[in-house]
C-alpha cells in the first residue's frame, strides 16, 4: 500500500452463519461436510481507499453493514475474504463504552484503554488532566464506570480515543449522546484533527455534520457500496432512498440520475462505480406531474434573478399535473453552496391546503418570503408528495429535484455589518442603573 492511503479495502467480505437450532452447529462441528447454515453476508465485494488526511462520511440504513466495515478496519472482525491494509494509529469510538470495564474507575479505565490505544503509563499520566478536564465528569472520574450515564460514559470514551492524537480515528454514531455543549467540543476537536492530517471516518445520520465535516462519502445498502462521491451527492441520493423506502408503492418510485448529458434511471441492483464523478443531481420525477417553471418575483412583483439581502421575494413555482389528486402538498427547500440546508417548509407544514388537483391542470403556487441571507448564492429544491400522514411523511412522492433554480442574494449596503447563516436584525437598548 502506498504511504498516501491510510486504509485500503480489496474485495472485503464479511459472511455470518446463522442456525436455525443451536444442535445445528454442533452438527457442523462434527460433520464439517454437512452444513445446514444460512448464510448471511454483511459486506459484499467492498473496495475502498482512504487517502491519508482525507475525511470520509459512511451514510446508509440500519443495517446495511457501516458498523461491520468499520469493525474491520478497527480489527475487532476478520474479513471472512479480501484483503485489509491500515496504515498508522487507529483510535476508534465503535460503540458506547467499547472496551470500558463497568467495574472499574473512570481514572482506571483511563489508564486501561490508553495502554491498549499504544500509550505508555508515562504518557498516559503526562494526558490525564487534559482528558479528564475534556471528559469534564467531575469527582465521577473517580466512581465505577457502571454508575456512569450513557452521556458521561461517551464524554470519557471520547476523550480518551482523541488524547492519543490518532493517525486514524473512526467514529460510528457515539457524538449523538451528550448535551449540546459536548457536542461542539467533539466537533471543535475533531475539526483540529483533521486540519493537523488525522484520517477521520464518520458515521453519522446527521447530514449537516456530514457536509460539514467531510471531503468524501460513501452510501452503503446492503453491505454494498452504492456510491462513492462527494457529500452533498451521497446524502442526495440517501434521502431519495429513504423517501423510495416510505413510499405507498416504493417498487414503483424510480430514482433518477442527472448526469452532465441526460437523466438515467437508477436501476436497484445498479452499483455506481467508485468516483462518480458525473453524476450531479438525484431526482424523482413521475410521469403524472412535471415541475414546469422555477421563476422569482421582487417586492414590486416582478420578475427577478437576484435579491437584496433583507428584502422578500417570492418563489412561484409551476407543476402540470396529468393525473387528478385529492391531496397534493408542495414544498421548497434552500441550500447553501455546501449543500446545507437554510431553510425548507411545505404546503401541510403550514397549514395549508391546496385541494383537490384535477388532470390536465397547469398549478402554479408562490411562497412569499424575506431573505435574511449573507450575499451569494442558494439553491433551491422541491418537492411535491400526495397524502400527508405527518411533517415530513407522505404517502406518495410526486416530485423530487434537487438544484432547479439558483437564488442570488445581493448585499444589502444598510444593513448592520453580520456574519453567520442568517441576519437576525438585532434592536439595541442600553440601560443604565445604579448598582446599590
Amino acid at each position: 500500500m502506498g504511504e498516501e492511503i491510510a486504509i485500503s479495502l480489496k474485495n472485503v467480505s464479511k459472511c455470518y452463519k446463522r442456525y436455525a437450532r443451536p444442535v445445528d452447529r454442533l452438527k457442523e462441528i462434527l460433520l464439517p461436510g454437512k452444513s445446514s447454515a444460512q448464510e448471511f453476508w454483511a459486506l459484499r465485494d467492498i473496495n475502498l481507499e482512504i487517502p491519508k488526511g482525507e475525511t470520509l462520511g459512511i451514510i446508509g440504513q440500519n443495517g446495511s453493514g457501516k458498523s461491520t466495515m468499520l469493525q474491520i478496519i478497527a480489527k475487532t472482525l476478520t474479513p471472512t475474504t479480501g484483503e485489509v491494509q491500515v496504515n498508522g494509529r487507529v483510535s476508534a469510538l465503535l460503540e458506547l463504552g467499547s472496551g470500558f470495564n463497568p467495574e472499574f474507575t473512570g481514572r482506571q479505565n483511563v489508564f486501561f484503554n490508553g495502554r491498549l490505544l499504544g500509550l505508555s503509563h508515562e504518557e498516559i499520566e503526562d494526558k490525564f488532566d487534559e482528558i479528564a478536564a475534556f471528559a469534564d465528569i467531575g469527582d465521577f472520574i473517580d466512581q465505577p464506570v457502571k454508575t456512569y450515564s450513557s452521556g458521561m460514559f461517551v464524554r470519557l470514551a471520547f476523550a480518551v480515543a482523541v488524547s492519543v492524537n490518532p493517525d486514524i480515528l473512526i467514529v460510528d454514531e457515539a457524538l449523538a449522546v451528550g448535551d449540546i455543549y459536548f457536542q461542539q467540543r467533539c466537533f471543535d476537536r475533531i475539526k483540529t484533527l483533521r486540519d493537523l492530517g488525522t484520517t477521520l471516518l464518520f458515521v453519522s445520520h446527521d447530514s449537516m455534520a456530514v457536509y460539514k465535516l467531510c471531503h468524501r462519502a460513501v452510501l452503503m445498502e446492503a453491505g454494498q457500496l452504492v456510491l462513492d462521491a462527494k457529500p452533498k451527492q451521497v446524502i442526495d441520493l440517501y434521502q431519495a432512498k429513504l423517501l423510495q423506502k416510505m413510499d405507498v408503492q416504493p417498487e414503483k418510485l424510480e430514482i433518477q440520475t442527472k448526469s452532465n448529458s441526460n437523466y438515467g434511471i437508477l436501476q436497484e441492483n445498479k452499483k455506481f462505480s467508485v468516483a462518480q464523478e458525473e453524476l450531479e443531481e438525484v431526482v424523482i420525477n413521475l410521469p403524472e406531474v412535471s415541475l414546469n417553471f422555477i421563476k422569482f418575483f421582487n417586492e414590486d412583483d416582478q420578475e427577478t434573478e437576484a435579491v437584496i439581502s433583507d428584502r422578500s421575494v417570492e418563489l412561484s413555482i409551476g407543476l402540470l399535473f396529468l393525473k387528478s389528486f385529492d391531496d397534493p402538498h408542495i414544498g421548497f427547500k434552500i441550500r447553501d453552496r455546501l449543500g446545507e440546508v437554510v431553510f425548507e417548509t411545505n404546503t401541510f407544514c403550514m397549514g395549508q391546503t391546496v385541494g383537490q388537483v384535477e388532470s390536465e391542470t397547469l398549478l402554479e403556487v408562490r411562497f412569499k418570503f424575506q431573505v435574511p441571507l449573507m450575499e451569494g448564492e442558494y439553491t433551491i429544491t422541491v418537492g411535491v408528495a400526495d397524502s400527508a400522514c405527518g411533517q415530513t411523511s407522505f404517502k406518495q412522492t410526486l416530485v423530487y429535484a434537487h438544484n432547479v433554480a439558483i437564488l442570488k442574494v445581493l448585499k444589502n449596503k444598510e444593513a448592520i455589518l453580520w456574519s453567520g447563516m442568517v441576519n437576525l436584525s438585532p434592536h439595541l437598548s442600553i440601560f443604565r442603573h445604579t448598582y446599590v
